[in-house]
């Protein structure tokens, strides 16, 4: 079974930074993709970005265009999420998952098709993160 732990979640001040880690083990997918997901108390679960395994797609909801990167690496099983000048109402769980199908959760527009959440197969547990002064 595909396992996925998330990892540097904490508390940054507003216009901080901050590098989030999943590490993956166990895949029997060559094919997969990494999403970062997030959701805060009382509010709906949003898409962050995503990375294809191979790294050759790379996607990001508007909003963090131009502040958050994601990459990974193989080698090491792992994926990043390295989060610029955070603001407060991004404050939330952040979670990592995979979708054992790449083409059905990580692709260009994906983040405007609604929860894409639905068509990830493995979860994390979460790190929280919290943007305050």
């Amino acid at each position: 079974q595909v396992q996925l732990v998330e990892s540097g979640g904490g508390l940054v001040q507003p216009g901080g930074s901050l590098k989030l880690s999943c590490a993956v083990s166990g895949s029997t997918s060559d094919n997969y993709a990494i999403g970062w997901f997030r959701q805060a108390p009382g509010k709906k679960r949003e898409g962050v970005s995503c990375i294809w395994r191979t790294g050759s797609h790379r996607f990001y909801e508007d909003s963090v265009k131009g502040r958050f990167t994601i990459s990974g690496d193989n080698a090491k099983g792992t994926v990043w999420l390295e989060m610029n000048s955070l603001k407060v109402e991004e404050s939330a769980v952040y979670y990592c998952a995979a979708v054992l199908s790449a083409h059905k959760g990580c692709y260009s527009g994906a983040f405007y098709d609604g929860d894409l959440g639905d068509e990830y197969d493995v979860w994390g547990q979460g790190t929280q993160v919290d943007v305050s002064s």
